[in-house]
């Protein structure tokens, strides 16, 4: 009944896209001050088994089930899983169980909101990033998840997203910022990186597991598939070395954080556009998004937002500059189910990914800053400035990352 070739490759898509997570853990721990390493690993890790039982209870029918709202979210007719089970085949692709696809979809959910800890490292409590983890899914994830990828507004109206640049890293950057603004700066803002060896991993784990996080967003085993992989590489290859020399020219010193964070730019952006473009132009966007991301960092260095691990520089504006490329370097000669860009001729096709970009940056914003003012009210948001000083991974969670003799 179902194609095995298609099933296998989807599940080891799906299990590299779930490597990313510990991957993401590695990155921001290696980021993060000494004292505060478990604390942001946590974040990540607790992700994965929340998210799981929301996507269980619920998440997976919001997203992927019916239509409500106008075509903001979905129903409820897919709750706990029900009417999923071992013979149904996804809607999409029939060659593929639904629970292949459910569960592939399931890994999307569990990083997004874990892309954001990066920004506000060391400054919040866990107690609210709990109850944060569990509301900015439903209101802001599962919504964008419908719109794009569930056959709701959005995708309706023609905007594309091949992976994520939309519901992933543009909701999630911009989620950041306004976490960033509301929770304010870190009282110690020089506490270097205490791992760049663990960056390091936390990159190669990322950059492994985007592979399947685009490949597999294919849905299918065919060219696009290797259209995608290989987009993937190349763009975020372009974007290493584009974000090196530029910090090179700079800092007048080759930064080995700067071509690791570098990388991870380049994944962020080509992701919206990895199944809907020539190779060609994913090295344009590769060499845009090391230029773009390395001087959106600077700004948000010049302008005091403490974002402490560059989520909105990165993944924010990463993010929005892959949709919106995609609007201008689309072309149905790479996949003749997405459509042409303005390169091409097709201004419509490019003004709606502007116009789906920047609304959903804006309400992720909102949304977000909203929600930790609610959550404030609950049970406080903000550490105490004692907290803060001895860290995050002692005050709170009653751990150390490391022996007191290693460092």
């Amino acid at each position: 009944m179902f194609n095995t070739g298609a099933t296998g490759f989807m599940l080891l898509a799906t299990s590299l896209v779930m490597l990313m997570t510990p991957g993401l853990a590695f990155f921001y721990g290696g980021l993060a001050g000494k004292r505060n390493i478990l604390g942001i690993m946590m974040q990540s890790f607790v992700s994965m088994g929340i998210t799981t039982i929301m996507w269980y209870v619920c998440g997976y029918s919001l997203c992927f089930s019916g239509d409500a709202m106008g075509g903001i979210i979905g129903n409820f007719d897919k709750a706990f899983l029900n009417g999923v089970d071992l013979n149904s085949p996804f809607p999409g692709n029939k060659g593929i169980p639904e629970f292949v696809f459910m569960a592939y979809q399931m890994m999307f959910a569990i990083i997004t909101p874990a892309l954001i800890t990066g920004a506000f490292v060391n400054r919040v409590t866990f107690k609210s990033y709990l109850l944060f983890l569990v509301l900015w899914q439903v209101l802001v994830y599962y919504p964008f998840a419908h719109m794009v990828w569930g056959g709701g507004l959005l995708a309706r109206w023609g905007v594309l997203d091949f992976a994520g640049g939309i519901v992933v890293h543009a909701t999630a950057g911009f989620a950041a910022l306004a976490s960033v603004i509301y929770v304010g700066k870190r009282r110690d803002k020089e506490s270097p990186p205490n791992s760049v060896p663990l960056i390091a991993i936390g990159t190669g784990l990322l950059w492994f597991g985007w592979y399947g996080f685009n490949s597999g967003s294919a849905l299918d085993v065919n060219a696009v598939t290797g259209l995608a992989f290989v987009n993937t590489d190349v763009a975020a290859s372009f974007a290493a070395i584009t974000w090196l020399v530029i910090e090179w020219s700079f800092a007048k010193k080759p930064k080995f954080v700067g071509l690791l964070t570098g990388a991870v730019a380049g994944l962020a952006t080509i992701t919206p556009a990895a199944g809907f473009v020539t190779l060609n132009s994913a090295v344009m966007i590769g060499i845009a998004a090391g230029l773009v991301c390395y001087f959106a960092v600077n700004l948000k260095n010049r302008m005091g937002w403490d974002d402490a691990l560059d989520v909105w520089g990165v993944h924010g504006v990463g993010g929005c500059l892959g949709t919106i490329l995609l609007g201008v370097f689309a072309s149905k000669a790479a996949n003749f189910s997405g459509h042409n860009g303005l390169m091409y001729g097709n201004t419509h096709f490019f003004a709606k990914q502007v116009i789906a970009v920047v609304v959903a940056c804006v309400y992720a914003f909102v949304f977000t800053y909203i929600m930790l003012a609610l959550i404030n009210k609950i049970t406080s948001v903000k550490v105490t400035e004692t907290e803060e000083d001895k860290g995050l991974d002692e005050s709170i969670h009653g751990e150390k990352a490391y022996d007191e003799g290693v460092l």
